[in-house]
């Protein structure tokens, strides 16, 4: 078998039995094919021709985050390869993960918030926008996941909402009072307006009809802030992040909280326990005499 058909049945492996996400694949399949240009077709390589394939992301300047992105794939395929009897040694057997830098997520407060949800409704596409936005604070998915929400996923009676996550994990997730009346007047009154005669089971939709892709939503997002004077670093992961920093903030349940977002280990919740634990002590310094 040529070494490109292993390739091609690893990303089958992937779809079909892993079931991995479209986004997962994409990302899976781009790494590889970068290091396979790289080994110039030989995938039964040298543990020095890794490390030199690891250095050469370095000089190119990718991100700490990025190259640990590109081990765990290739470690991953070594792997399949290992199990498929293809091949004997691993080469990525001691490849390390680089060290990573925890940062905190970015953090709307909650007057930022209102300042973002409160915008100006004019045309079909700010109430689009407005259910948008109030659909992902309200529930803190992730960018994909809303734009994969088709219209049979959400029940406004009940007010939830059927979302397919990472790993196509389907969850169901509550909706707050805000997000249920935007979306009924999206739906009911402006969302007729932007299908025009195109039959489409997105919910949202673009200015023709169709789905909405990442690129168009995150421009949106982005100038949406802008326009309501956001001063804080904003991505369209903004809100999810504010969504479970203020849940926390509240009392709610940190178990809870993973299984609201979707998180498949409790370590990756336990993030926002450390904003929340900044958020204090700014508190404090702010109020206490002694403070500061």
């Amino acid at each position: 078998m040529k070494n490109i058909d292993l390739l091609k049945d690893y990303l089958d492996y992937l779809k079909i039995d892993k079931k991995y996400s479209k986004n997962t694949l994409l990302s899976y399949e781009a790494n590889l094919k970068h290091f396979y240009h790289f080994i110039e077709g030989n995938i039964f390589t040298s543990k020095q021709k890794m490390i030199s394939f690891i250095e050469s992301l370095k000089k190119e300047g990718k991100s700490t985050r990025t190259i640990g992105h590109y081990i765990t794939v290739l470690k991953e395929f070594y792997k399949y390869l290992e199990r498929e009897e293809v091949m004997k040694e691993n080469p990525t057997l001691y490849l390390e993960q680089p060290k990573m830098k925890k940062s905190l997520p970015h953090v709307l407060s909650e007057e930022e918030v209102t300042c973002l949800l409160d915008l100006p409704l004019k045309n079909e596409f700010d109430y689009r926008n407005k259910a948008m936005l109030e659909v992902l604070y309200s529930s803190g998915l992730r960018i994909s996941e809303l734009l994969q929400i088709k219209m049979y996923d959400i029940n406004l009676e009940e007010a939830t909402l059927k979302v397919m996550g990472k790993g196509s994990k389907e969850r169901i997730v509550p909706l707050g009072d805000y997000a249920v009346l935007a979306v009924t007047i999206y739906v009911g009154t402006y969302r007729p307006l932007l299908l025009k005669k195109e039959k489409n089971d997105y919910l949202f939709l673009n200015c023709r009809g169709g789905a909405m892709s990442r690129q168009a939503f995150f421009k949106i997002l982005k100038n949406i802030a802008i326009e309501r004077g956001i001063q804080t670093d904003f991505s369209p992961h903004t809100l999810r992040h504010s969504f479970a920093t203020h849940l926390l903030k509240y009392g709610a349940d940190l178990r809870s909280i993973q299984e609201l977002l979707g998180h498949a280990s409790l370590s990756t919740t336990q993030i926002y326990t450390h904003v929340v634990n900044e958020e204090m002590k700014d508190d404090y310094k702010l109020s206490h005499p002694h403070g500061i």
